[in-house]
This record gives structure tokens, sequence and C-alpha cells, in this order.
């Protein structure tokens, strides 16, 4: 994991470092056993990132510590590395880092839970800043940019008994 373009590696679990943006949103996304099943086996594949938009390639499947992903959005290239996924009855996600070449430096979790009441509950959560030259000048772009894949990312998990 030496690659990763932060030393804050696993924040996303915690605390979020300073001078970073950071990122905390949610979205009930279904309910009960089978949805959260079935968003899990799909958040641990990749289809959040695709559903959003990304042509995506991962070294493995499902997801794993060390997994590395290749996203392309656009005409931006996208390489992170998978630094923490879990899998029980109540809890699935998955946390990326940035490597060289992404267009910032930071980590971001996405994780599912099944509460008690039998809610699914999707969260990401961030931390960022510009890893690039082109990031650092267009700043007020990257962050609506990132409201809105954020936002996109929400919804790609929606049970169709929401």
């Amino acid at each position: 994991m030496s690659d990763l373009t932060y030393p804050e590696i696993g924040a996303t679990a915690g605390v979020l470092p300073p001078g970073y943006h950071h990122v905390r949103a949610e979205r009930v996304i279904g309910r009960g056993r089978f949805a959260f099943e079935q968003a899990a086996d799909a958040l641990l594949c990749g289809a959040v990132q695709r559903r959003a938009g990304a042509t995506v390639r991962m070294t493995q499947t499902p997801l794993r510590v060390g997994t590395r992903i290749d996203m392309r959005l656009g005409p931006f290239g996208i390489p992170c590395l998978v630094v923490w996924a879990e899998r029980d009855d109540q809890h699935a996600g998955f946390a990326y880092g940035s490597l060289p070449g992404h267009p910032e430096n930071g980590e971001e979790r996405f994780e599912l839970t099944l509460a008690p009441t039998g809610e699914v509950t999707f969260t990401i959560t961030a931390f960022s800043r510009p890893g690039r030259w082109f990031t650092r000048l267009a700043w007020p772009l990257n962050r609506a940019i990132q409201r809105r894949m954020t936002a996109r990312y929400l919804r790609t998990l929606d049970s169709p008994t929401r």
C-alpha cells in the first residue's frame, strides 16, 4: 500500500483528517435481508461505479484488500487500491484510496448496513484534496462533480421494493 498518495490510510472508518474536503452522505436504499444481500453483492463487484457511469476494471472480485481498481470517467483515469473490505450479516463495504495518476489524493468508503428495523442504509464517506495540476485549478468545479457523483452513487443500489 506504499503507492497510495496520502498517509491517512483507513481514516474513512473514523475521524476524517484535517486538510481535506470531507464528504458524508447516506440514503436508505431498501428493506430486509434480500435487499441487503442483493446490494452487497452489487457493491462488492464494482456495480456502484459502473451504474454511476464509470468504466471499471478490477484485479479481483468480490473486492478485497489489495484489489486494484482502474476506473475511467470521461477523459480521466482514476486508479485506486482497496484498503478495507468487509462483509458480514449486517455490514458490507469497501474503501479505496488514490494511487498515482488519480486526479485527487484521498480515500472513499462505501458501506451498507442492515439495521434491526430492516432498513438498508448506504453510506459514503470520503476525504480528498487536489492531486494534479488541473484539479488544483478547477477546485470549485471538482467539488460540484464530487457532489454529483456522490448523489449518483447513492442511487445505484436502490431496491426495486424501496
